[in-house]
């Protein structure tokens, strides 16, 4: 039996190393020392939320509001009884709810109510940063995070006072807390996806449809959970479906939606990425994380499966905005940083074996 033991043992082993070329979902580099890994770790989150925190401050206090945020300042500056009746529509629920207990304190100016998109998006940005490194490596991190916080649109949705910076955060941090789920199977971890799932679904309901790329994942490569999974997710969608279907029987539509066409599909990556040749570039890069190890394919699933489930369903019924799959963003952002960092590691291999 020692023998066989010992036969088998280094045959688990050396496959993954082979499979595994880029020290990909062992958290560091090989042989990087563990206080430069410790300082890259704090540097994955703390980078980009400084970096986030400049630019979203930078003319949040401009004169507006802005069309888009009328329905906000309405909310904002009305009692709670009218708050209270302009929820009917069913979705961003929580998030008017959040931006009027936060006008009672902090105001109902400009910079006031674009203050909870602007921590909202710091935040997320330290998230995107963390998550990635955990994920990755902590050199992944710090560039997922800066990529993130670079683009256009998180800088701009940070200075608007709608939904969509607090639903970013929200699909954030139930992705870290289904990989937490997932690797140390416990029944509370799956009650706080699920909470915050549910919170993410009051603020904006078309983002539930991230829990359709978390389902992909969990099938493939976490199946022994998947009915555990199933359940938190039922119950995290529950809240706001069923304010929705409240909502569209008194005849209410869900915001302004349409049907896609062919040339608003055209324009939907300069509509989410900020500018259409920075949103090709990432999708080029995106190709280049591939081959779907587990880490790349819970940020695939993030990024692409959200979209489709929202085009299909928009053969449906006129449901299709690119707002709605802003909260794919920080995925698209780690997909490009991880594919960086593969190209780097190899240029380090090439010297190196020269």
């Amino acid at each position: 039996m020692k023998d066989a033991d010992t036969i088998v043992l280094p045959r688990l082993g050396l496959p993954e190393a082979a499979e595994d070329p880029w020290g990909e979902g062992r958290g560091e580099a090989p042989g990087e020392p563990v206080n430069g890994s410790r300082r890259m770790r704090l540097a994955a989150w703390l980078v980009p939320a400084l970096l986030m925190g400049a630019l979203g401050a930078v003319r949040a206090d401009t004169p507006g509001p802005r069309m888009a945020e009328l329905a906000t300042r309405a909310g904002a500056t009305s009692s709670w009884r009218d708050t209270w009746s302009m929820l009917r529509s069913g979705d961003s629920v929580l998030y008017h709810l959040l931006v009027r207990a936060w006008a009672e304190y902090f105001g109902t100016s400009e910079l006031a109510l674009r203050g909870l998109s602007v921590l909202a998006m710091v935040t997320a940005a330290a998230l995107v940063g963390a998550l990635a490194a955990r994920m990755f490596a902590p050199g992944t991190g710090v560039l997922a995070g800066v990529i993130f916080a670079l683009l256009p649109t998180s800088a701009r949705y940070a200075q608007e006072a709608q939904p969509y910076a607090l639903t970013l955060l929200a699909a954030v941090l139930a992705t870290w807390l289904l990989q937490a789920a997932v690797g140390r199977p416990r029944l509370w971890r799956f009650v706080l996806y699920a909470a915050v799932a549910g919170l993410m679904g009051l603020c904006q309901v078309t983002a539930l449809l991230l829990l359709v790329g978390h389902g992909w994942t969990v099938l493939a490569f976490r199946r022994e959970v998947a009915l555990r999974w199933l359940a938190a997710a039922v119950v995290s969608a529950l809240p706001a479906v069923g304010l929705l279907w409240h909502a569209t029987r008194q005849g209410v539509r869900l915001a302004q939606t349409s049907s896609p066409s062919l040339t608003e599909l055209a324009a939907t990556p300069g509509e989410l990425f900020g500018v259409t040749a920075l949103g090709a570039a990432l999708l080029v890069l995106v190709l280049f994380s591939l081959p779907l190890r587990h880490p790349a394919a819970v940020f695939t699933a993030w990024a692409a499966v959200p979209p489709l489930a929202l085009l299909l369903a928009a053969q449906a019924t006129p449901l299709w905005r690119p707002e709605f799959v802003l909260f794919t963003l920080p995925a698209w952002a780690t997909l490009g940083a991880a594919a960086l960092a593969r190209c780097a590691s190899a240029g380090r291999r090439v010297c190196w074996r020269r």
